[in-house]
């Protein structure tokens, strides 16, 4: 039975989680929020070294994941390397999405809005050179709209003047940003309100469906097959809040169950 393990510090990973549902419908896979250590955005590289590895290590060894999305920009710019060391499986991480963004746009310039960790490391300034030569792009780094996403899914009223704040460095600008790369997963499950502060000439980029088809390719490669629809689907949270609310955000996502992992 194939089974896959999404990691995120909190419900942003389910922005992930809905595209592979979408692209693998029969796929068993369990979920980890690791809600202590939220937000990864305001933690340093060397904080997330230590402590990612051996805690994804622990999860895949209760779990006996097949292989980890590790749907977050600054957990994968940031300790891939020093988690995949550790591990015996395939870790997937998520790049910002600039290669198409770039690609696609058509006033050459660009926005990149992602937590401060994932927009002041040097993996986005080498994609930048790579795929962006001659656009201009713009970085937005926030750790408020990461806030703002989970309080969305935990049913609350998203405070506009914060996501205006946070998108004002793309306001007013000629030619105008056409595209904006979404380089946190939180931020997807807050593009309507997104949208309504910048308009529709605004295309949102995010690598959900790229990461999608990649989990696809690699479990091709491994030779997993499907899963049983049976097979129970678990989140689990470094957190403790498992009340109500937050047991209804994951099972709309399909995880049956919520689970605190703190003692």
């Amino acid at each position: 039975m194939s089974r896959g393990l999404i990691f995120d510090s909190g419900v942003g990973g389910l922005s992930v989680t809905a595209d592979i549902r979408a692209r693998l419908p029969e796929l068993m896979l369990d979920y980890a929020a690791d809600d202590d250590f939220r937000p990864y955005g305001d933690k340093t590289p060397a904080q997330l070294e230590a402590r990612l590895p051996g805690l994804l290590w622990s999860l895949r060894d209760m779990l006996g994941s097949d292989f980890i999305v590790l749907a977050c920009n600054t957990a994968s710019t940031t300790a891939l390397p020093a988690i995949r060391a550790v591990l015996d499986v395939p870790v997937i991480g998520v790049v910002p999405a600039i290669k198409p963004a770039a690609k696609a746009s058509q006033t050459q310039r660009i926005g990149v809005l992602g937590t401060p960790g994932t927009v002041a490391h040097q993996y986005v300034d080498g994609l930048i050179e790579d795929y962006a030569a001659g656009v201009d792009v713009r970085l937005q780094g926030s750790t408020a709209l990461v806030a703002q996403a989970e309080a969305k899914l935990a049913g609350q009223a998203v405070d506009m003047e914060v996501i205006a704040r946070e998108l004002a460095a793309f306001k007013g600008l000629m030619p105008e940003v056409d595209q904006i790369v979404l380089a946190c997963t939180h931020f997807p499950l807050l593009e309507p309100e997104l949208s309504q502060i910048m308009g529709s000439a605004v295309t949102w980029v995010d690598s959900g469906d790229a990461i999608a088809r990649r989990v696809q390719s690699v479990m091709r490669e491994m030779g997993l097959g499907p899963s049983p629809q049976s097979a129970r689907q678990t989140a689990f949270t470094t957190g403790a809040d498992i009340g109500p609310t937050r047991q209804r955000i994951f099972r709309s996502y399909g995880f049956d169950r919520l689970v605190s992992l703190s003692p």
